[in-house]
């Protein structure tokens, strides 16, 4: 079996989301620290492009976005499961809203101008049209206002004395949550938005208690490695149903529908409802198979 191998950096909320599914499912996992700006030439050689944090690699199998890693983690190891039976619409719908604190937050610490120049430059160029600061300040108070309604409906929903939010036993949705609120008290002077709040906290302390798993460190040259000398263990294949009639071998493109820029070309290999596979060469990792969810991403047939 292949090591799994994060690529993220610590302070990125999202790579805490993930750490925290390796610490429910006791994971053993490698990690290799990124840059948190471009350029990130070994991380983009195993991606075709992807610049967003964190990655999951496995072999020459390349994961990118949180929707798509957790999934492979759960066929790594089914127990605890990520995805209580009978709850697939509400975790995914309570995942995406409790993602959009992430946004609120950014913007708070963007208005506030707490992230190094250098870091909102490179942001910037994610955003289409470009990022104001000066709007960023313009809209702080509201993105305060936000970040408090959201705050109570997720004191309501632990408001019957559960433990996690949907029911006895953490899930994905706990996760995605909570790692916005997690870089929320990194913020200053927004302590006080959790102040109003007594479910809350003891809520994020049983999540954080998830821990992280069994981590150790790795250099990115030795993932390049990894990938270079291993072959994709995804097996050709298109689920049926799939309404733009895909098959393997044809000539796609991947990019975030966020911000629409850093393509990712190649053949497609394997689609499902919910994932996107395609198979690209790289001159320095060889040949890789870079998996994308189709929610959130454009996919794009070239010739």
């Amino acid at each position: 079996m292949s090591d799994l191998i994060l690529h993220h950096y610590d302070i990125s909320p999202f790579a805490e989301k993930i750490r925290l599914i390796m610490g429910l499912k006791d994971l053993s996992w490698r990690s290799v620290q990124i840059p948190i700006v471009m350029p990130k030439p070994d991380l983009t050689a195993l991606t075709g492009g992807y610049r967003l944090t964190p990655v999951l690699q496995v072999g020459a199998d390349v994961y990118c976005d949180t929707k798509v890693i957790a999934r492979r983690l759960e066929q790594e190891k089914s127990a605890p499961t990520l995805y209580p039976t009978g709850y697939a619409a509400i975790e995914r719908s309570l995942s995406f809203w409790g993602e959009t604190l992430f946004m609120d937050i950014v913007m708070i610490g963007a208005g506030m101008e707490i992230f190094p120049p250098d870091f909102v430059e490179d942001r910037a160029k994610m955003v289409p049209g470009g990022f104001n600061i000066e709007l960023a300040k313009m809209v702080m108070p509201s993105k305060f206002e936000d970040i408090h309604a959201k705050l109570d409906l997720i004191e309501r929903q632990l408001g019957d004395g559960r433990p996690f939010l949907l029911g006895e036993s953490p899930c994905l949705a706990d996760l995605s949550v909570y790692h916005p609120l997690w870089a929320l008290r990194s913020i200053p002077n927004t302590e006080t938005l959790l102040e109003g709040v007594t479910r809350i906290p003891p809520w994020m302390e049983r999540v954080a208690k998830l821990g992280h798993g069994k981590r150790s460190e790795m250099e990115s040259s030795e993932a390049i490695e990894i990938a270079c000398r291993a072959t994709p263990a995804t097996k050709p294949g298109v689920a049926p149903g799939n309404p733009n009639d895909r098959r393997p071998g044809d000539r796609v493109q991947v990019f975030p529908e966020a911000y629409g820029r850093d393509p990712v070309a190649g053949e497609l290999v394997y689609a499902d409802s919910q994932e996107i596979a395609i198979r690209r060469h790289d001159d320095r990792v060889g040949e890789v198979v870079v998996h994308f969810p189709h929610e959130g991403c454009v996919r794009l047939a070239t010739s």
